[in-house]
């Protein structure tokens, strides 16, 4: 019987699937290495704030901070990793497990997709170019149809269902910084006309410009670098939030999410991210970046200034750095 590669595995002798990830280095290691990147990186000032969000461009350049979360709940910041900011583009994998969570993995892939589109999070060309037109959860096009999956039959009803389960990832209430929300709610036609095109292709599950609108919402809510290394690290264990042992969505959902992020997290960069760092990972523009070790914990840093993909530059060599130097990275391996 000819099976492809979508068809779950029957169960046989051997269930569960064994589960084998390693775990963080000793705590004084993790420290001295946050600690030495933080110093490393510290004077780099390349990059340019995003300002096409006007209230974006207010964000000082020189905010830098670092949190490692492991899945044991212990934390290894420094600089400032207490800031808060907008979410941004962070969100999306966390709006799609919940989704993934509520309707399924399947159903979820299906309506949204899983593969890369080589092209910028908010292409036009990519979802006329590609059948499957959302393609994934990660650029703008899949976001906003993931968000427009969300349990409820209002737009109060799911932006309540999407801001209390990202609160549950980052184990507090997060809140939505108004100036951001109107700032963007004023200047995001481009994602409303993605919307109405992907409402024309039958590919929007709700009313497309009140489900652009909780996206707006949903990607102004405030994080610092730890509430992202915690969401992460939530990640990193199978789905149960490190510090409130809350379980917030099942290890099917965290496992399928991660090979999501690893495909698509940093948009046309994301086979050189794979490439460098090894380990699944998600930007926003709003300067952080979140990435994710299995079985060992979640890294988030915070740095405004961005590259031409819209990534933190910071963020991205202090997340290399860290990945090499505390073994992090999924595809490493040395003879024994």
């Amino acid at each position: 019987m000819e099976v492809d590669l979508y068809t779950p595995l029957p169960p046989d002798d051997h269930q569960p699937f064994l589960i084998s990830t390693g775990h963080l280095a000793a705590p004084q290691e993790v420290e001295v290495l946050v600690r030495a990147a933080y110093q490393r990186y510290k004077g780099l000032d390349a990059g340019k704030v995003a300002d096409y969000i006007p209230a974006l461009a207010k964000v000082p350049r020189e905010l830098f901070g670092i949190c490692i979360v492991g899945v044991d709940g212990r934390s290894f910041e420094i600089g400032d990793s207490r800031h808060e900011f907008s979410i941004q583009s962070v969100s999306k994998p966390f709006v799609f497990a919940l989704i993934s969570e509520a309707i399924g993995t399947e159903e979820a892939r299906a309506k949204v997709g899983a593969n890369a589109t080589g092209l910028p999070f908010n292409s036009v060309m990519a979802i006329e170019l590609n059948a499957d037109r959302t393609m994934n959860p990660m650029v703008n096009a899949g976001a906003i149809a993931t968000t427009s999956l969300a349990p409820g039959d209002t737009a109060d009803a799911k932006w309540r269902f999407i801001r209390e389960g990202l609160s549950r990832f980052a184990g507090r209430e997060l809140a939505m910084d108004d100036e951001i929300y109107e700032s963007e709610a004023a200047t995001n036609q481009r994602n409303r006309g993605i919307a109405r095109l992907l409402e024309g292709y039958e590919r929007m599950y709700f009313d497309s410009l009140q489900a652009t609108d909780v996206y707006t919402k949903q990607c102004s809510l405030l994080v610092s670098a730890t509430d992202l290394a915690v969401m992460g690290a939530t990640l990193a264990d199978g789905g149960v939030n490190p510090l409130t042992k809350e379980r917030v969505v099942s290890a099917e959902v965290a496992k399928r999410l991660l090979a999501v992020m690893a495909t698509a997290g940093l948009y046309e960069r994301s086979g050189d991210w794979l490439f460098e760092v090894g380990l699944p990972g998600k930007s926003g523009v709003g300067g952080g970046i979140v990435t994710i070790s299995p079985g060992k914990g979640g890294l988030g840093v915070f740095s405004p200034p961005l590259d031409e993909a819209g990534n933190s530059v910071r963020a991205q060599r202090v997340t290399k750095y860290l990945s090499e130097h505390l073994g992090l990275n999924l595809f490493a391996s040395q003879p024994q």
